[in-house]
């Protein structure tokens, strides 16, 4: 479809909501909230080294320098038996304070370490997500609080592999 004025300019219909898409974009940058908030992570260095980590004490030391020890106030919850291991839903929470992230580790997947979360201050500390397991192996959070970090555990036995398997 093309438009033509009384000057013979010729705009075509892609032209015009290219022109409509660009004042959408440009008039975001006036509304009375600023979409800054959700970029702050981004300064935040991404972990590559320990997401390439293929042990679970490796990737651990990678992302932050010391071990963790068993704590009854981290909560792992998963399944004990994940009929698919192309999606196991995981969830960590925790009852400790001043929690500054959360991990997830499987411990025999190719690369161990399976996500990592930044828990900002005054945020309840719990995370959930699907993950992909290979086989049945064990799953370890570790949640930083207070400069210190903490661990729970559970074997989570896979009848069919996410991973190829």
């Amino acid at each position: 479809m093309t438009i033509t004025d009384d000057d013979g300019f010729a705009a075509t219909r892609r032209l015009i909501m290219k022109g409509v898409a660009s004042v959408a974009l440009v008039g975001l940058g006036h509304l009375p909230f600023s979409l800054s908030p959700a970029f702050a992570a981004a300064n935040d260095k991404y972990p590559e080294d320990a997401f390439k980590q293929k042990s679970e004490a490796d990737a651990i030391k990678a992302l932050y320098g010391k071990n963790p020890e068993p704590s009854d106030k981290v909560k792992l919850d998963a399944p004990e038996i994940a009929e698919n291991g192309a999606v196991v839903p995981i969830s960590v929470s925790a009852s400790l304070a001043d929690v500054s992230s959360i991990s997830i580790l499987v411990s025999e997947n190719p690369n161990a370490l399976a996500a990592s979360y930044k828990i900002p201050a005054g945020t309840v500390p719990s995370v959930a997500n699907r993950l992909k397991m290979a086989k049945t192996t064990n799953v370890v959070a570790v949640v930083e609080a207070g400069g210190k970090l903490y661990s729970a555990s559970k074997e989570v036995k896979v009848t069919v592999g996410g991973c190829g398997g």
